[in-house]
C-alpha cells in the first residue's frame, strides 16, 4: 500500500506534528467533537500512522490520508496537507463501515 516515496512526506508529517507547528480547521475540529477524539488521539495517531493515500494534486493542495492507531489501540483516519510549512489537519475520523471493510481497507464499489 505504501509507495517509497511516501516515507519523506510521513517524516515531514510527524516532525510538524511532533513540533505541533499545525492547524486544525473548523470541520476537523467539529468531526473530532462529534467522534470524541482528543488533540492526544490526533497527535498519537499521526505519530505512528502510515500513509494510506496521497494526493498531490488536489484542487485545494496536496494532502494524504493517513491511518494510525492510538496508544488505546483505537483505529483513526487524519487528512492532513503534505507540503506547507504548517501542518493543516483537514479532518479526523475513525474509519467505519460501511466505507471501511478494515481500518485500512475501503470497501470496493460496485
Amino acid at each position: 500500500m505504501c509507495d517509497s516515496s511516501w516515507g519523506h512526506i510521513l517524516g515531514r508529517i510527524q516532525a510538524q506534528s511532533h513540533a505541533e507547528i499545525l492547524h486544525i480547521t473548523q470541520h476537523a475540529q467539529q468531526e473530532m467533537v462529534e467522534e470524541d477524539i482528543s488533540l492526544d488521539d490526533l497527535l498519537e495517531t499521526i505519530s505512528q500512522g502510515q500513509i494510506l493515500e496521497d494526493y498531490p494534486q488536489h484542487k485545494r493542495g496536496a494532502c494524504c490520508l493517513l491511518s494510525g492507531l492510538t496508544t488505546a489501540g483505537r483505529a483513526i483516519h487524519v487528512v492532513c496537507t503534505t507540503a506547507r510549512p504548517t501542518l493543516i489537519i483537514i479532518t479526523a475520523y475513525e474509519p467505519m463501515p460501511p466505507k471501511w471493510v478494515t481500518p485500512t481497507q475501503r470497501r470496493k464499489s460496485t
